[in-house]
């Protein structure tokens, strides 16, 4: 542990933050064989500077476990119900041991198929998506994501949330460097950025959310008290995330946005929501120059000034983070501490 932090936060390195989160789910009742994949994704999401999937989602994860909302012993059922289709069923468990369980299928699939597609159902909170899409792109494929979370954001012309924050993520494989990875959510910001601003102590930006009066507010509790998401690009960002609803709970088989319970709180059962993903052969499709047309494309963004790739900022955070550390509040390391012990 390093001791560069203000008086108020700890700063952690990488391998701290894995030790922390894997003592934390296993002393919370996660089965073994479930807590890798749990712990590799948030001390990715940590390594990207994405710190609203990684310890500041952890103590909601132990909450869950040993409360039994999520049944961290849960093991993941395969089967295959058409050629070019895997199902995983979560078992109302964690959906990252799912998906694991799940991609290696996809990916043979595709090798076949050209196209296969996973479904996870019965699933939770997936962590960032970017971090799942990016695997299947790191073996050659083109992938998509899509995840359906509980209601948070009101339809087109609605006030009542129907479908959550909904996020939609796009991984391209790049010859020789790193894939392209797109993740973004249906609303303005991920939920979880304002539970991590609620732990800070900081107030969020006006037009992140509504208050349970429909009201912009800049208050996290007030957003997280029975407020509404503000969609991203208003009418689009609704129908971005009736998008994904249909492919990720409905096709799935999964929860609904609106029978979904909560992410962040006790209550209810296990929220049973759904992630659907694509993968599809592009090489066989695009043809022998498309590496090529790829980097054309990507170059006539880049010469632009100010103008970047998705996935640039997160490249930059794992420099960043690999030479600094990862600070999180003190009070945050000392509740971890506490369910580790």
């Amino acid at each position: 542990m390093t001791a560069n932090a203000p008086h108020d936060a700890v700063t952690l390195s990488l391998t701290e933050v894995e030790a922390l989160t894997r003592s934390a789910l296993l002393a919370c009742g996660v089965d073994p064989r479930n807590e890798p994949a749990i712990t590799a994704s948030m001390v990715a999401a940590e390594a990207e500077g994405i710190h609203s999937h990684g310890l500041a989602r952890l103590p909601t994860y132990c909450e869950h476990a040993k409360v039994g909302k999520i049944d961290g012993k849960a093991r993941p059922v395969l089967d295959s119900p058409r050629p070019g289709l895997v199902r995983v069923d979560a078992k109302g468990g964690f959906a990252h041991p799912a998906i694991d369980f799940g991609l290696p299928a996809l990916c043979e699939a595709v090798k076949t198929q050209g196209i296969a597609a996973l479904a996870i159902t019965n699933s939770y909170n997936c962590g960032v998506v970017g971090y799942h899409v990016e695997r299947v792109a790191a073996e050659g494929f083109l992938a998509l994501g899509f995840v359906n979370a509980p209601a948070s954001i009101a339809p087109m012309g609605g006030t009542k949330p129907v479908f959550g924050t909904n996020p939609i993520a796009l991984a391209v494989p790049r010859s020789g460097r790193e894939p392209l990875v797109l993740d973004q959510s249906s609303s303005v910001v991920a939920k979880s950025e304002i539970v991590v601003h609620q732990q800070r102590g900081e107030p969020i930006p006006l037009g992140w959310a509504l208050d349970k009066d429909g009201n912009p507010t800049s208050d996290p509790a007030a957003a997280l008290a029975g407020g509404t998401m503000v969609p991203a690009g208003g009418y689009k960002g609704a129908g971005l995330a009736l998008i994904v609803e249909l492919l990720a709970a409905w096709l799935t088989g999964a929860n609904l946005s609106i029978d979904a319970s909560s992410f962040a709180d006790n209550l209810g059962r296990s929220p049973r929501t759904g992630q659907f993903f694509i993968a599809i052969d592009s090489g066989a499709l695009a043809g022998p120059n498309s590496n090529e047309r790829l980097e054309r494309l990507f170059g006539a963004i880049l010469q632009q000034d100010g103008a970047r790739l998705p996935g640039e900022r997160r490249s930059r955070a794992k420099r960043r983070t690999a030479a600094q550390g990862v600070t999180i509040p003190n009070a945050l390391f000392e509740r971890l501490q506490r369910y580790a012990a």
